[in-house]
C-alpha cells in the first residue's frame, strides 16, 4: 500500500479514535441514514418495469398463468383483482409465446367454438344439439366481457325444439348475465349493443326477447318490455331533476347562486300501449279489379192476370178470359273495386309526462329589480310548461334565512384555515427536520476537519533541529531556503529516504496551508532558551 494512502488512512483511524460519544452517535446516523438513501436509491433504480401480460383473466386462468410464470422464474404482480398480470417489460413476448403453446390463458368463462373440436362421431343429435347452444353461448359472453367496463358475462339461450307436429313456433329468448367492474355502471348504449348483439346472433330472436341482468340484480333489459330505464319512480325521478337543473341554472345566471330555489313535482305515465289502425280508400277513376255481369230472359204462354171468384175449397174460378203471351228479363251486374289499406300500428312507450307542477322562490333582495311576471314567463319556456295539460307554476318573491349559509361559510373557512394552518406546520416540521439534519452533518464535518488538522499538525516530524544564536528573528526567517518538492521517487526508493520524502512534502503542504502557525512554530524552536 503506498505511504500517502497509509498515512491517511491512519489520520482517518485517530480522528475516529478521539471522537465522543455524541460524534460518535451522530457519525454513525449520519452513515445509518446514507447507506439507507443508498438502498432505497438502488433498489428504485434496479427495479424492472412491469407491463400487462394479460387482463381481465378469470380465476381459473389467472392462477394458471401465474404458475407458469413462476415456474419460469419472473417476477409479477396482480392487478385489478387479480385479473391483471404484470410481469417485466422486457419478458413479455416471450412469456406470451410460451403461454399460448400451453394453450393459455384457456377463458374458462366461455369455452366457445372450440367445444365443436372435441365431439366425436357417435355422439348423439342431442349431444350435437346441446355442444352446439354451448359453443354459441360461449361465444356471446366471450364478446360481451369484451366490452369496456364489463368484468364477465354469462348468456343462456332458450332455443324451442323445430318440429312439424305444431301450429306456431315458440320464439326463442336469451338471458345475459354480466358483472361489471368495481364502480362501472352499464349505460344505455351498452344495454342495447348487449341486446342487439345477442338478438341478432340467433335465428328468430327479437331484441324484445333479450333480458339483460347486472350483479346487484338490477333489470336492465325484460323480456317482451325492452330497455328499462328503471321503475316509475326512479323515471319520475330522474325527469324532475332534469327539470329542476335547467330551470336552477337560469335562475343562477338571473339572481345569482343561493338566491333561489326550485321544486318540481311531475306525474309520469308508465302505462305501454300499443294501437293499431286500419284506412281504407278508393279513387273515382280507378279501374276496377274485376267485374261480371249476368243476364236472365223468359217469354212464353201464360194466364193473364189472377182475377175471379172462389168457388168451393178455395178454388178459383176463371172468369172466362183467355191465355196471354208473357215475358221476363233479369241483369246482374258484380264489379269488384281497387281499394288501398293501410294498417297503422302505434306503440306508445311509457313516461309520457301527464302533469308537472313548478313552485319557484327567489329571494326578496335578489328580486328588487326584476318583474315576476316576466320571470314567470321565461320559467314557463324554460320547463314547457303546458297550461292544457293542466300544468302549474308558482313563483314568489321571499325573505331568505342565511343563518344555515352563513354558519356553513364560517364552517368552510375555518376548516380551510385549519388545513392551511396543519399544511404550514407540516412544512415547517420538515424544514426544522431538515435543518436539524443538515446542522448535524455541518457539525460531524467541521469536527473531523478540525480533528484532521489537528492530527496533521500533532504529527509532523521534522527531525532535531540545533538551536542557534540569531541577532535578529527576522532575518533568520528571511535566510531560511525554500523547502524544494519532493523529486519523483525512482522505482526502487529506500524506506528512510521514502520516509524523509513524505515529511518533507508534509512540511511543505502544512507551510502553504497555515504560513503564521508554522512561522510561530519555527520561531518557538530558533529562539534560544535564555531569551524566551
Amino acid at each position: 500500500m503506498p505511504a500517502q494512502v497509509k498515512s491517511l488512512f491512519g489520520r482517518m483511524s485517530g480522528a475516529v479514535k478521539e471522537f465522543s460519544l455524541p460524534q460518535k452517535t451522530f457519525a454513525l446516523i449520519a452513515l445509518a441514514a446514507l447507506l439507507l438513501g443508498g438502498f432505497a436509491l438502488y433498489s428504485w433504480a434496479s427495479k424492472p418495469s412491469l407491463s400487462p401480460l394479460f387482463s381481465g383473466l378469470s380465476a381459473a386462468d389467472a392462477a394458471a398463468v401465474v404458475e407458469q410464470v413462476s415456474a419460469q422464474g419472473v417476477t409479477y404482480e396482480l392487478a385489478d383483482g387479480g385479473s391483471t398480470v404484470l410481469v417485466p417489460q422486457d419478458s413479455i413476448y416471450d412469456l406470451r409465446l410460451s403461454l399460448a403453446a400451453a394453450g393459455l390463458p384457456a377463458n374458462a368463462e366461455g369455452d366457445g367454438y372450440s367445444l365443436l373440436d372435441g365431439m366425436s362421431m357417435t355422439s348423439s343429435e342431442f349431444q350435437q344439439q346441446t355442444t352446439y347452444q354451448r359453443a354459441i353461448e360461449g361465444e356471446l359472453a366471450r364478446t360481451i366481457g369484451a366490452m369496456d367496463g364489463v368484468e364477465s358475462a354469462s348468456v343462456k339461450l332458450a332455443l324451442p325444439a323445430e318440429t312439424v307436429f305444431v301450429s306456431e313456433q315458440q320464439d326463442p329468448t336469451a338471458s345475459v348475465f354480466v358483472r361489471t367492474r368495481t364502480g362501472r355502471d352499464l349505460s344505455t348504449p351498452q344495454v342495447e349493443a348487449i341486446v342487439h348483439l345477442v338478438s341478432a346472433g340467433i335465428e328468430g330472436m327479437k331484441s324484445t326477447d333479450v333480458a339483460v341482468i347486472d350483479s346487484t340484480g338490477k333489470v336492465l333489459s325484460e323480456v317482451g318490455a325492452g330497455l328499462t330505464s328503471g321503475s316509475g319512480d326512479e323515471a319520475t325521478s330522474a325527469y324532475e331533476q332534469r327539470v329542476t337543473g335547467a330551470v336552477q341554472a337560469m335562475l343562477d345566471q338571473v339572481v345569482g347562486a343561493g338566491k333561489s330555489a326550485v321544486t318540481v313535482t311531475a306525474a309520469l305515465n308508465q302505462d305501454q300501449t300499443q294501437r293499431t289502425s286500419e284506412e281504407f280508400a278508393a279513387a273515382a277513376d280507378t279501374p276496377p279489379l274485376a267485374s261480371s255481369t249476368t243476364e236472365e230472359t223468359y217469354t212464353g204462354t201464360g194466364s193473364g192476370n189472377a182475377t175471379g171468384v172462389l168457388g168451393p175449397d178455395n178454388i178459383a174460378v176463371p172468369n172466362g178470359e183467355g191465355a196471354t203471351d208473357g215475358e221476363y228479363s233479369k241483369t246482374t251486374e258484380d264489379v269488384s273495386n281497387a281499394v288501398n289499406k293501410v294498417t297503422e300500428v302505434t306503440t306508445v312507450a311509457p313516461g309520457t309526462v301527464q302533469r308537472q307542477s313548478i313552485a319557484v322562490i327567489v329571494d326578496q333582495t335578489a328580486a328588487a329589480g326584476l318583474d315576476l311576471n316576466q320571470l314567470t314567463a321565461t320559467l314557463t319556456a324554460a320547463a314547457g310548461i303546458d297550461t292544457e295539460r293542466g300544468d302549474t307554476i308558482a313563483v314568489q318573491a321571499m325573505a331568505f334565512d342565511t343563518t344555515g349559509a352563513d354558519a356553513a361559510a364560517e364552517a368552510l373557512a375555518a376548516a380551510d384555515a385549519e388545513a392551511a394552518a396543519a399544511e404550514r406546520a407540516d412544512l415547517l416540521r420538515q424544514a426544522v427536520i431538515a435543518g436539524a439534519l443538515l446542522l448535524v452533518v455541518i457539525v460531524v464535518a467541521i469536527v473531523l476537519a478540525r480533528r484532521s488538522r489537528r492530527s496533521k499538525r500533532e504529527a509532523l516530524d521534522i527531525g532535531e533541529l540545533p538551536l542557534m544564536e540569531g541577532p535578529d528573528e527576522t532575518a533568520i526567517l528571511d535566510e531560511l531556503p525554500e523547502i524544494p518538492p519532493a523529486p519523483p521517487a525512482p522505482a526502487e526508493i529506500d524506506p528512510v529516504q521514502e520516509s524523509l520524502a513524505v515529511k518533507r512534502a508534509e512540511l511543505g503542504a502544512l507551510a502553504d496551508e497555515q504560513p503564521e502557525e508554522v512561522a510561530d512554530l519555527l520561531r518557538g524552536w530558533l529562539t534560544p532558551a535564555g531569551r524566551r
